[in-house]
């Protein structure tokens, strides 16, 4: 098949894109390179076949494909704070183009959302049935809000057009090809441990996130995407080993071998969740899905690549 991934260059996106180049389709990345990063391409050498088209998806683009995998977004808090204008029209303006494309060529289209549409959540675990508790004006609006709506113009299409589309909604996940700047929970206190900096854990550190490591993730977007009978419907995409936050500072300050003290400091957002656990029965059940690399290993595998990063920066 012809696959097109938006935002490709990002960290989901590119482990994405090696497994299709694996699976032997012909796979079309397209990102502006806002918070993607030009490392994570596939290697050319690595076999596949590739294109890399090098532009925003806010722009209108016109790609005869089979699939549309849409991840354009930054993700990280970091990366939506500092861009938030971008990050609200790559969800809407930016869904609105892919949409039409798949509707064009007839294509399967897959919408990557995300856990944020339930905001800071009163049901724990989360299930797809559940509205949420977002704030529409905070400081994390643009990506919450932004995938709210973009999940509206996902299940208008659906309905409306007759697109042959899916949501899934991707809970915290984990893995190389992280940004170690991007201020999300792994990717600081990996690069603080093993930097022997203080391992900085917002407020006391009591509330709570379920990882997933992203190989595992990658197979539920397949899964979510070719399964028979998927059409117009969502699933969440997550772990549900719930820890505490500050259970995961300090393993991984164990399995990295540091001495850096945790340090507690402020919150950045009033609004940002105290629980998070996904409800992955639907995923269970329809696509025969659930994660299966256990969190110790799925944290050595990423402490030994941020190990091998800084090395190479370091030289």
């Amino acid at each position: 098949m012809k696959i097109l991934v938006t935002g490709g260059a990002g960290f989901l996106g590119s482990h994405l894109c090696a497994r299709l180049l694996e699976r032997g389709h012909e796979v079309i990345i397209l990102d502006n390179f806002l918070t993607g990063d030009k490392r994570n391409l596939p290697d050319p050498n690595g076999g596949g076949s590739y294109r890399l088209v090098e532009s925003d998806v806010t722009e209108p683009f016109d790609i005869r494909v089979d699939a549309i995998f849409h991840l354009a977004s930054p993700a990280s808090p970091a990366g939506y704070v500092e861009h938030p204008l971008e990050t609200a029209l790559a969800n809407s303006v930016g869904t609105y183009n892919a949409l039409t494309v798949a509707e064009k060529y007839r294509a399967k289209f897959l919408m990557a959302s995300t856990s944020e549409v339930y905001g800071d959540p009163l049901e724990h675990p989360q299930r797809e049935e559940y509205w949420g508790n977002a704030n529409p004006v905070g400081m994390r609006s643009c990506y919450e809000e932004g995938k709210r709506f973009a999940e509206t113009l996902t299940t208008v299409f659906e309905r409306s057009h007759g697109l042959d589309a899916r949501i899934v909604r991707i809970f915290n996940c984990y893995g190389p090809h992280s940004d170690p700047n991007d201020g999300r929970m792994v990717p600081n206190f990996v690069k603080q441990a093993l930097e022997g900096d203080p391992i900085t854990v917002y407020g006391s550190g009591e509330h709570t996130r379920s990882l997933c490591y992203v190989s595992d993730l990658v197979e539920g977007l397949l899964k979510a995407m070719f399964t028979e009978g998927t059409r117009g419907r969502i699933y969440n995409l997550g772990s549900q080993d719930e820890h505490k936050v500050i259970e995961y500072a300090s393993t991984i300050r164990r399995l990295a071998g540091s001495k850096s003290p945790i340090l507690h400091v402020d919150p950045k957002f009033d609004d940002d969740p105290k629980r998070r656990r996904p409800d992955i029965s639907r995923a269970r059940l329809e696509l025969g899905w659930a994660p299966v690399v256990e969190m110790e290993e799925g944290l050595r595998n990423t402490i030994e690549w941020f190990r091998a990063l800084m090395s190479n920066e370091n030289r």
